[in-house]
């Protein structure tokens, strides 16, 4: 499955089809889509389009599942419509309730012919024909917003699977970096130890300064080891990766999830005991920051 973003836009126009048996004008219909926790949908339709309002959120709500999404949707008559012939039929309609009028009302006065052509016109076409070429072009219309967002989807799962790939780097890059210190700090107390045989009435026996200093590094080890929290973070870039291959509904899951690597990366920099791994958990902070911005985009 696809990777869907929360973002996208459609935009497409429907002339009636003559050899369908069409008629009237041409129909628009604008989708856009931005984030948000939830389906939210708003439309800004025609009155001549505004009962196909409820089928509309039917095919909205089957297709989509988050996002703030807003439906345009406009009708344009034919330039030449409202100087059409009307028919017999609507002639015949029209002189029965002027006639009904004015046997009620004797001071009322007869139509005008600009007037006849303005109230057949309201009758062409007719608004069942025109809800069904809305719904049929919001078909279309749907299609492509969701080809729109899937397109944006490819482009930020190809930068959460870099970012995550740059993370894996720095966690293999920290891992040695501790037994290092963990040496490094073993040869400090031992200096110091034998700083203090060399000095006048100091005098200290060896093994038990060996010993003292394995004691001091392991308790050392112990306060900055950093594996469980490399370990975890490992793990949850691997859930990240995995759920992106993936695809479908993946955006509150992977929400979770960079939320869970900035623990990690923050717990790395408190237990931090060198210029390096402080690097490395800034670096780590900035990358998921980055991707915590573009998660937010994705369905």
């Amino acid at each position: 499955m696809a990777v869907y973003s929360m973002t996208g836009y459609a935009s497409l126009q429907a002339t009636p089809d003559a050899t369908a048996g069409q008629t009237g004008g041409t129909i628009g219909m604008e989708i856009r889509s931005v984030n948000s926790r939830f389906l939210d949908l708003s439309f800004k339709l025609n009155d001549e389009l505004r009962a196909s309002e409820p089928a509309l959120r039917e095919l909205l709500t089957k297709a989509f599942k988050r996002g703030k999404i807003e439906v345009r949707g406009w009708f344009e008559g034919k330039a030449d419509s409202a100087t059409r012939l009307p028919t017999t039929t609507e002639l015949q309609r029209l002189n029965g309730l002027q006639d009904a009028i004015v046997a009620w009302l004797p001071q009322a006065r007869t139509l005008s012919v600009a007037e006849v052509l303005q109230l057949t016109a309201r009758n062409q076409p007719a608004a069942e024909d025109q809800n069904e070429r809305f719904l049929a072009l919001a078909d279309t219309a749907i299609l492509a917003m969701k080809a729109s967002r899937s397109r944006e989807g490819d482009r930020l799962a190809i930068m959460l699977n870099g970012h995550s790939q740059q993370l894996q780097k720095l966690a293999e890059k920290a891992t040695p970096l501790i037994p290092e210190l963990v040496e490094q700090q073993r040869q400090r107390f031992l200096a110091r130890w034998n700083d203090a045989l060399g000095t006048p009435g100091h005098s200290v026996d060896p093994t038990a300064a060996n010993e003292r200093a394995l004691t001091e590094a392991t308790a050392y080890a112990i306060r900055i080891d950093v594996a469980e929290e490399l370990t975890r973070l490992r793990s949850h870039l691997q859930e990240i990766q995995q759920l992106l291959r993936k695809g479908g509904e993946l955006g509150k899951r992977l929400d979770f999830l960079i939320q869970e690597l900035h623990r990690e990366a923050n717990t790395l920099g408190s237990k931090s005991s060198s210029l390096e791994l402080t690097r490395i958990s800034v670096d780590m902070k900035v990358l998921i920051e980055q991707m915590r911005e573009q998660v937010q985009n994705i369905e």
